[in-house]
Parts: structure tokens; C-alpha cells; sequence
């Protein structure tokens, strides 16, 4: 249903809003609070154990109380931990509130993820992913306005994105018992019942499940480490205000949107695997032209980085039905998403502290280096999964 998929795609903007927030306004935030640049790979980390944890078992919610449901009250918890964040007085107020902002994220992303690559073809999930582009687009350009200081503050910035959470939560309202009605009709009859507990275990057996969970956590490393620190790497670098940085980092995330908006249209003729070893070429030129130490290659090498990242995730996702199966293609993709958070946070974590310790300089060498596995990773879960 046409209505159904609008309603999907509108609340992938909700579930962007907040992941590119943190990241644009800690140098600013940090300060407020009197905090060491690298404690942001503390608070960040907190969130990503919260959302994997929410991803590793979103498949028994879902299976339990319904795509649409969990949708619902997922959107509202991330504006709970929004409006709750821009009160905090202090960090561990805000780390509370993050991770009810985490738990919020996980069992969204990994629902909406699954329903659209069981119930629609390759190119919705570049656009639903594309809508995600939306999000954490037009987040940092809203923050960099009250980051400017002349219309409030980042706690304003906080309060105006859970408010845009709450109005997508009242859409979702109107069309819940419609979309409930249709996920009712199109559940996959091999769905396996989670009184079969000794059954749960077994997608853990299959042949490149591993590799392919790897793949995703290595290109989770790098888009995150630009999301968390990008803002820091042109502040320490290039000298750069916090608000001109939040725009420029608005620029990558932009590229990600645009590139999976192209993605959706190509995908009608190439499958997921070409699609994905595209993107890891662009994301190579894009990192590439970072490695120029200059501030002229910036703007360029963030756009052509994120239009690479931007068909990569969503791709990957994609193709877990058709490498494992469906029959736990809900636990597996949450899986997917579980791990890939943990590599993700666990190694942003590790750089902010060693960066914050020494130099961001070697921001783009890094990036590198985690591109250069997604590849050696892809490949492998393609060799493993091709029978």
C-alpha cells in the first residue's frame, strides 16, 4: 500500500533527526558541560550500546506486538530523550536521557529495516534510506542556526527536533490502524515462533553470516566517526567556527542522502552486490580527496564520501533475505544492525580518545583503513553466500 510506504519513509526522517545532532554540537556542548574533547566517544558509545542492544532483540517485539507499534512507541521514546536532553543540567542527566534515546533508535531502525526488505523491492530501501538522508541532513543546518548564538541555544536545537518527532509520531497515529490492518495480511508465513527457542540460535550457523555482519560494522566505523568527529576533525584542523562546521558536515550527510536517492533508481537494473561495490569505489575517491591537506578538498571529499556511503548500508540490509533467507531475516537484521553498532561505537570511541589525545589530522588515513575492510569483509560474505 502506496499510504503505508509514505508513512514508513516520513518516519525514517524522524529516525535521522537525531543522529547527526551530537556530533555538530559537542564542541560547544562539551564546553557548557566543561568536559575533555574525547569524553563525546563515552557518551556516544553509551548510545550505540543502547541501540544495538534494543536491534539484537527487536525480532521478538516485532514478532510480538507488530511492525507498526514498535514503530510508534520507538518514535515517541526518541522524543522523550530529546526534550529530556535539552533540560539536562549536567552530562549524566543527558546520558540518561540518551539512552532513552538510544533504546528508541535500535528497535525502530531494525523493524522498518526488515518489514521493507520483506514487503518491497530494492529500490524502497534506498529511498527509505534516503528519507534517513533527510534526517541528518537537515538536522545539522537546523542546530547550526541556534549554534550561531543569535536565535537560543543547542538546548533550542534539541526542543525544535522533538518537536518535529512528536508531529511524525501524530501521523503515525492517524494511519496505525490502516498499516496494522496490512502488516496483519502480509506476514511472511515462515516467521518462526519465539516459543521455539531452541530454533533461535540457528541463523548463527549459516555459511557468511559473520563476514556479512562484519562488513556492515566496519562501514558503521566510518560513517560514524564523521558523524561523531567530523565537526571536531574541520574545528581542530582547519580552524573552522562551530556553526560553519556543522554545515559543512550537513554537506556529507547530504551525500549520503543523494546517493541513495540515485541508488533507488539504479537498483531497478543492477542487483544489491554491484550496487554495493559502487558505492565502496565513490566512498574510496571521496576519502582520497580528503587526503589532500587542503580546505579546498574538504567540501568536495565529504560530499563524494557520503554519496558512497549512501548506497552501502541500505544494500546490505537489503540482501540479508536473499543470502539467508527469511525465515529469521527479522533476528538476522537485527543482528546485522546489533553488531555493526558495536564495531561502529566501539571504534569511534577508540579514536576520539587517541585524536583528542594527539591530532584529528589522521581523520581521513583511518577512514581508509575501515573502507579497505568493508571491501575485504563484502567479498568474503559474497563467496560464502553465493550457493
Amino acid at each position: 500500500m502506496t499510504a503505508i510506504l509514505v508513512v514508513i519513509y516520513v518516519i525514517f526522517i524522524s529516525l535521522g533527526l537525531p543522529d547527526s545532532m551530537f556530533g555538530v554540537v559537542w564542541p560547544v556542548l562539551g564546553s557548557d558541560f566543561g568536559l575533555p574533547e574525547g569524553f563525546a566517544s563515552v557518551y556516544t558509545t553509551i548510545v550505540g550500546i543502547c541501540t544495538g542492544g534494543a536491534s539484537f532483540v527487536a525480532g521478538p517485539l516485532i514478532r510480538r506486538f507488530g511492525t507498526p507499534l514498535v514503530s510508534l512507541f520507538s518514535i515517541i521514546l526518541t522524543a522523550v530523550g530529546l526534550i529530556g536532553i535539552s533540560f539536562s543540567p549536567n552530562i549524566w542527566v543527558m546520558i540518561f536521557f540518551a539512552v532513552v534515546l538510544g533504546y528508541g533508535a535500535g528497535a525502530i531502525d531494525t523493524g522498518l529495516n526488515n518489514y521493507v526488505s520483506l514487503h518491497y523491492k530494492a529500490r524502497h530501501m534506498s529511498w527509505l534510506h534516503c528519507f534517513w538522508g533527510v534526517g541528518v541532513t537537515a538536522s545539522p543546518m537546523i542546530m547550526s542556526v541556534f549554534l550561531s548564538g543569535k536565535h537560543g541555544t543547542w538546548r533550542n536545537g534539541y526542543q525544535t527536533i522533538a518537536l518535529l518527532e512528536l508531529l511524525i509520531a501524530a501521523l503515525v497515529v492517524l494511519a496505525l490502524r490502516k498499516w496494522r490492518a496490512f502488516d496483519t495480511g502480509t506476514q511472511p508465513e515462515a516467521a518462526p515462533k519465539d516459543e521455539n527457542k531452541g530454533e533461535k540460535i540457528v541463523f548463527l550457523r549459516k555459511k557468511g553470516i559473520f563476514p556479512s555482519i562484519a562488513s556492515l560494522g566496519f562501514y558503521c566505523s566510518a560513517e560514524f566517526l564523521i558523524g561523531t568527529w567530523g565537526a571536531s576533525y574541520l574545528v581542530n584542523v582547519f580552524s573552522m567556527g562551530a556553526d560553519a562546521a556543522a554545515r559543512y558536515v550537513s554537506f556529507y550527510f547530504g551525500g549520503i542522502m543523494l546517493g541513495r536517492l540515485i541508488t533507488g533508481f539504479i537498483s531497478i537494473r543492477l542487483n544489491d552486490r554491484t550496487i554495493i561495490r559502487g558505492g565502496l569505489v565513490i566512498m574510496l575517491v571521496g576519502i582520497c580527496v580528503l587526503l589532500v591537506p587542503s580546505k579546498v578538498a574538504v567540501l568536495p571529499g565529504f560530499l563524494l564520501l557520503g554519496m558512497g556511503c549512501g548506497p552501502i548500508f541500505p544494500s546490505i540490509l537489503h540482501s540479508v533475505p536473499e543470502r539467508f533467507g527469511v525465515e529469521f531475516s527479522a533476528d538476522i537484521t537485527g543482528f546485522h544492525m546489533g553488531g555493526a553498532y558495536a564495531m561502529g561505537f566501539t571504534a569511534q570511541m577508540i579514536f576520539g580518545f587517541a585524536a583528542a589525545a594527539t591530532t584529528f589530522v589522521y581523520t581521513p588515513f583511518v577512514l581508509l583503513l575501515f573502507c579497505g575492510m568493508v571491501v575485504f569483509m563484502n567479498e568474503l560474505a559474497i563467496k560464502k553466500t553465493r550457493k
